[in-house]
């Protein structure tokens, strides 16, 4: 088996993991939330105002900085917000643990010996 047939194989088992499958279903919840769908869109807008203040040298008007904070405040609110978040955090720690056996083996391994080609 070679290289990439093992990253392969080691993709498939993390895909059925119960924290990826927690990130699969909460994106999907996401997506199909109107409400989060239209903060998000109102944060997208927001942002652009701010961006095109920031560029001609300005700080946004205070009106738009206090509707970006609230539209935020209303976001992280969401509990569908809140469990992708929650979701996202389990497979990064997974990950976090995954790259580190990662690292460990390319360790053992580049003490080894033996060359693999």
């Amino acid at each position: 088996m070679g290289h990439i047939d093992k990253a392969q194989e080691l993709g498939n088992a993390l895909g059925r993991t119960e924290e990826y499958q927690a990130v699969k279903r909460s994106i999907e919840a996401a997506d199909g939330d109107s409400e989060l769908a239209s903060l998000r869109t109102e944060l997208e807008g927001l942002e652009g105002r701010i961006e095109v203040s920031l560029k001609a040298g300005k700080e946004p008007d205070a009106d738009t900085a206090a509707e970006y904070e609230g539209t935020v405040s209303r976001l992280q609110a969401s509990a569908t917000y809140q469990r992708l978040v929650a979701a996202q955090s389990n497979f990064d720690k997974l990950m976090a643990k995954v790259n580190q056996a990662i690292s460990r083996g390319m360790e053992e391994g580049g003490q080894s010996r033996i060359i693999l080609a």
